[in-house]
């Protein structure tokens, strides 16, 4: 495994609630980051096939109209393995590349009718080394996503290190992360719908605590990007342009930030990063080595399904 390389964060917006067309960008995107000699791809949140922000819009007294947005988010949501998968895991392998897709994904062990906000991992010989679950929806969210279990808070050997993933304000639990640091994490996915100013801090402080790269990728959606079929697209203030600006962003284990933060533009973001670069940081602290006290603090996380 290479000790240097590079890794890209696909700052792009789906084709709203269109999962053939959105999973054609996504191995587009691929290629070109292959081609720019990226190892490593990440896209955002609910990349597959959009955030669905008119949770935070349309109140739940509105069951009728929800119910039809609900219906459409399904049918464009992923099951695994499907086409849409398939499609994703022929493409990395053929790229030679590294990918870590947000989705919508159904949960097809079961009734395939509820929702859960996933990642899924493929490595760069196609395979899919399995997926995340986010552990809790946040405000609105939980209108529509189902809540993950331990089972899925893992990382996985890649040819560009250890990777883990977390969701969002997953990022923001404390023994979530610690869970990740102890899992031996050397880069950490974090797609996210956040933007804002406190959200770059937190990805900063996360880098530095855990000594990990992290790979912060947020949707970039304007309003234009929702067809005018959508009815909820009028609740939006008429002089708004974008819906979500991004600032996706890279930082190094030392909390600087190495590409963005990329604002209100669709693009890829590079970085080349040095794994050695790790144990740099972790000279002087290492939050699950020898800064850990293990004599007065005691964790463990329950990674068994949830039944």
């Amino acid at each position: 495994m290479p000790k240097s390389l590079k890794v890209a964060a696909a700052q792009l917006a789906p084709v709203f609630l269109n999962k053939e067309k959105t999973v054609e960008k996504a191995c587009a995107a691929i290629a070109e980051a292959s081609q720019q000699g990226a190892k490593l791809i990440v896209f955002p949140e609910a990349f597959i096939s959009g955030y669905p922000d008119w949770i935070w819009l349309i109140p739940n007294s509105k069951g009728a109209e929800l119910n039809e947005l609900y219906l459409k988010l399904v049918e464009n949501a992923v099951s695994v393995t499907d086409d849409s998968t398939r499609k994703l895991c022929e493409t990395a392998k053929k790229a030679k590349i590294n990918v870590v897709m947000g989705m919508h994904e159904r949960n097809s062990e079961t009734s395939n009718t509820s929702l859960f906000n996933s990642l899924l991992f493929i490595n760069d010989e196609g395979i899919i080394l399995g997926k995340h679950r986010k552990l809790i929806p946040t405000g609105g969210e939980r209108l529509i996503w189902s809540q993950g279990d331990g089972s899925t808070l893992k990382t996985y050997d890649t040819s560009v290190g250890k990777l883990g993933g977390l969701i969002c304000w997953e990022n923001f639990m404390p023994l979530a992360r610690n869970a990740i640091y102890e899992l031996g994490a050397q880069i950490l996915v974090s797609p996210t719908w956040d933007k804002s100013p406190n959200w770059i801090l937190s990805m900063q402080h996360i880098a530095r605590e855990g000594g990990v790269f992290v790979i912060s990728c947020c949707m970039a959606l304007k309003i234009d990007d929702i067809p005018d079929t959508f009815d909820f697209k009028t609740l939006y203030p008429k002089d708004r342009t974008w819906i979500n600006s991004g600032n996706s962003m890279i930082v190094a284990p030392n909390g600087k930030v190495l590409s963005g933060p990329l604002e209100a533009e669709e693009g890829i973001l590079y970085a080349d990063i040095d794994l050695d670069d790790i144990i740099r940081a972790k000279r002087m602290f290492d939050v699950v080595g020898h800064y850990a006290r293990p004599d007065v603090f005691d964790f463990n996380f329950k990674s068994r399904k949830k039944l």
